[in-house]
Parts: structure tokens; sequence; C-alpha cells
């Protein structure tokens, strides 16, 4: 009799064992996809009405479909190019938004492709971008409906303000070289490391005159 009980003890503390760990896992992996996605972990759960495990089955699939992606690296005449043609886009923002928007959008995607990221579908390209930059791939988002014609002009300069953080992180950020014993930041024209396009709201105005 008395063995029963010492199997049955175990096996209840066995049970309960599992179960907090495997709460505890549970818990650990919500809060590091929280800290890896940021904001998009809080877009994701509203997504799926507040559906915490769902949202967190979404990420969890994000990281496990992209999180190996290797990001390729620029050509500097590449990365010339795309800024130049990146601030030749915000220029033409002042009178046409809408065909500002739409170009800056299509011109991300290529960028995306360039550097390694899926670029068939907006959806998988942007599911591969929030894994390697959760905190710059709303701009994208907002940019990709606004190119849509879903928006109006002071939507779609904040949009172009907002995906400018993507933007310059993905022509200027390369990977280690390991032949060099550092690596080369592209120095723009403000010898700061950061492109001079700033799109004001005295530019969103002027659409409008």
């Amino acid at each position: 009799m008395l063995t029963i009980v010492i199997i049955a003890v175990i096996v209840i503390v066995a049970v309960a064992v599992l179960v907090v760990g495997r709460g505890r896992i549970r818990d650990g992996g919500g809060r590091g996809l929280k800290h890896r996605f940021g904001p998009e972990y809080d877009r994701a759960v509203a997504d799926h009405n507040g559906d915490t495990k769902a949202a967190e089955r979404e990420l969890g699939e994000r990281v496990k479909q992209h999180g190996s992606l290797t990001e390729q690296p620029l050509s500097l005449e590449a990365r010339a190019q795309y800024t130049a043609q990146w601030a030749g886009i915000q220029e033409q923002f002042v009178d046409s938004p809408q065909k500002a928007v739409t170009e800056a959008d299509t011109l991300l995607a290529h960028l995306a492709k360039d550097r390694g990221f899926p670029g068939e579908q907006f959806e998988e390209q942007f599911a591969a971008l929030s894994v390697h930059h959760a905190d710059q791939v709303r701009g994208y988002r907002s940019m990709h409906t606004a190119a849509r014609g879903q928006s109006g002009t002071e939507e779609m300069r904040e949009a172009m303000v907002e995906a400018r953080s993507l933007f310059e992180a993905l022509v200027t950020e390369q990977p280690a070289d390991p032949d060099q014993d550092s690596p080369q930041t592209p120095q723009s024209p403000d010898d700061r490391g950061h492109a001079p396009w700033a799109l004001n709201r005295r530019h969103a105005k002027g659409s409008s005159t």
C-alpha cells in the first residue's frame, strides 16, 4: 500500500513539474517574441483579435521561415543609385504625392529583394523584413497601403517619413566583410552616415496648392 502511495506521489509531482515547465517555456517564448518584434508583436495580437497564442504562432512561423536569412551586400554603385532614386522620389512628392508614394513602394521592394529578402509577394517580403528589421517595417506597411490609393496626402507624407528608416537601414547596413579589418560605412553628403532627405509638412502643404 505504501509503495502505491509513493508511486502516486511521484507521478503527481512529475506531472506538476511538466506543466510548470511547459508554462515557463511558453511564457519565455512569448517574451522573446515580444522583445524581438516590438510594436509588430502588438500589431499581430490586434490582427488576431487579441488572441496572443495565435499571434505568437504566426510570429514564430516567421522566425522559423526567415530567421536564417542572410542579407546580401549592395555594390557601391547600387547604393548610390538607390539613394539618388529615393531623393528624386521625395522631391517629386511635392507635386505628385500619390505617384511618389507608389514609386517609393516599388523602389523599397526592389531594394529589399536585392538585399536578399523574398520579393514575389508583399506579404512574404514584409514577414521576412519584420524578422530582421522589426523596428522599421511599420512605415513599409503604411506606404504599401498608401500606394494603393487608400490614404490622404498627410497620411502619405507620414508613410514616406516612416518608411525612410527602413530604406536607410537597407541601403547603408552591410554584412561584415571578412577581408577587411572593419566594415566601411557609406558616407552620405552630410558625412554623418544619414541621407539628407527630410520630408516635412511644408512639402505636404505645398502639394495641396
